[in-house]
C-alpha cells in the first residue's frame, strides 16, 4: 500500500475537521434559541415558592429509592421515621453538593466568556445562565434551612481540589466536569418532582431546578461536542482524564457521610453497605448513564479516562 505524503495526510485531516464541524450546530443559533426559552420559562424562587408552608407531616425530603441506604440490611432494621430523617439530611446534603458545583459552574464560565465577543448571543447565554445558577444556589440553601438538616459541605480535599480544577481546567474539561455535576442530579429530579410522596416545597425547587437546567445541559453538550472536535490532542486527552477523575471524587462526594452519624446510624457499618448495595449502584449508574452514551459518543470515554469512570462506579 503506497503511503499518503505529508501534505495530503494534512488536507484529509482538514476535510475530516469540515466534516465533523457540519455536524455540529451553530453556536449563535444554539444560543438564540436557548435565550428565547429563557425569556419564556424562567422563574424566581423567591416568589415562585410558599416558603412560609408548614413542613408536611408524614411527607418525604427525597424519594426513598433514592435514599443511598435503601434496600440494604440496615435499612430494613430502620424505622420508618429514621428512614425519613435520613431523607431529610440527604436532601441536604444533595443540595449542598449542588450549591457547591454551581459556584465552580459559574467561575468556569466567566472563565469560558473572558476572551468572546460580549454582544455575542454565547456569551449572553452564558451570563443567563450564570445569573440561574445564582438564583438556584440561594433556592437550595433556602431549602436546607427550612427541612431544619444543616448544610453538608464537601471535604477539605475535594474543596481544595475543586481549587485546582478551576484553575487548570480548559475549555472541554470545565463543560465534561459540569454535565457531571448536572446530569445524575437532574435525573434524580425528574423523578422527584411528580411524586406525590415528597415534601411540596422539595418538588417545587426539584421542578424549577430540572426547567431551567435543560438548557443549561443543552449549551454544555454543544459546545463539549464542538471543543472535542477542535481541540488539539493534548487537551482532548486531558479532558478525558479530568473529567474521569471529577467522576471518581462526584462519587465519593454526593453523599457525606456525616448524614449517617446524624441520624444515630453507624457511620463506618452505613458507608461499608452503600458500597455493597446493588441497588445504589444501579441508581447511580442509571442516572449517569444517559451523561456517559453522550460522552462515549463524543469520544471522552477513552483510555485512562474511562478507567477512572468505571473505578467512580458510575459507569457499568
Amino acid at each position: 500500500m503506497r503511503e499518503v505524503p505529508a501534505h495530503m495526510t494534512t488536507v484529509i485531516e482538514l476535510e475530516v475537521l469540515r466534516d465533523a464541524l457540519g455536524l455540529l450546530k451553530d453556536r449563535e443559533q444554539v444560543a438564540e434559541r436557548l435565550l428565547e426559552s429563557s425569556a419564556k420559562h424562567s422563574f424566581d424562587p423567591d416568589t415562585e415558592l410558599d416558603w412560609e408552608a408548614p413542613v408536611e407531616e408524614g411527607k418525604w425530603f427525597w424519594p426513598p429509592e433514592l435514599v443511598s441506604l435503601y434496600d440494604t440490611p440496615l435499612w430494613r432494621k430502620m424505622s420508618e421515621e429514621q428512614r425519613m430523617d435520613l431523607a431529610r439530611h440527604e436532601a441536604a446534603s444533595l443540595a449542598s453538593l449542588g450549591i457547591w458545583f454551581e459556584i465552580i459552574l459559574m467561575q468556569l464560565l466567566v472563565r469560558h466568556i473572558y476572551d468572546k465577543s460580549l454582544t455575542s448571543n454565547h456569551v449572553r447565554y452564558a451570563l443567563t445562565e450564570i445569573a440561574d445558577e445564582c438564583r438556584h444556589s440561594m433556592m437550595f440553601a433556602r431549602m436546607i434551612q427550612k427541612g431544619g438538616a444543616p448544610a453538608y459541605p464537601v471535604s477539605k480535599l475535594n474543596h481544595n481540589l475543586a481549587r485546582v480544577l478551576k484553575t487548570v481546567s480548559t475549555t472541554p474539561g470545565s463543560f465534561a466536569c459540569t454535565l457531571l455535576g448536572e446530569e445524575i442530579l437532574d435525573w434524580m429530579q425528574r423523578l422527584t418532582f411528580p411524586d406525590e410522596r415528597v415534601q411540596t416545597l422539595v418538588r417545587g425547587v426539584t421542578r424549577i431546578h430540572v426547567i431551567e437546567e435543560a438548557r443549561h445541559v443543552r449549551y454544555a453538550r454543544e459546545e463539549l461536542r464542538r471543543q472535542m472536535v477542535t481541540a488539539p490532542r493534548w487537551e482532548q486527552e486531558l479532558t478525558r482524564i479530568s473529567s474521569g477523575e471529577a467522576a471518581r471524587v462526584f462519587s465519593i462526594a454526593f453523599v457525606n457521610p456525616q448524614v449517617y452519624t446524624n441520624v444515630g446510624l453507624d457511620r463506618r457499618e452505613a458507608v461499608a453497605q452503600v458500597k455493597e448495595s446493588g441497588h445504589r449502584r444501579e441508581i447511580m449508574q442509571s442516572g449517569a448513564k444517559r451523561l456517559t452514551d453522550f460522552l462515549d459518543d463524543i469520544g471522552v470515554m477513552r483510555g485512562v479516562g474511562r478507567r477512572l469512570w468505571k473505578s467512580s462506579g458510575l459507569l457499568a
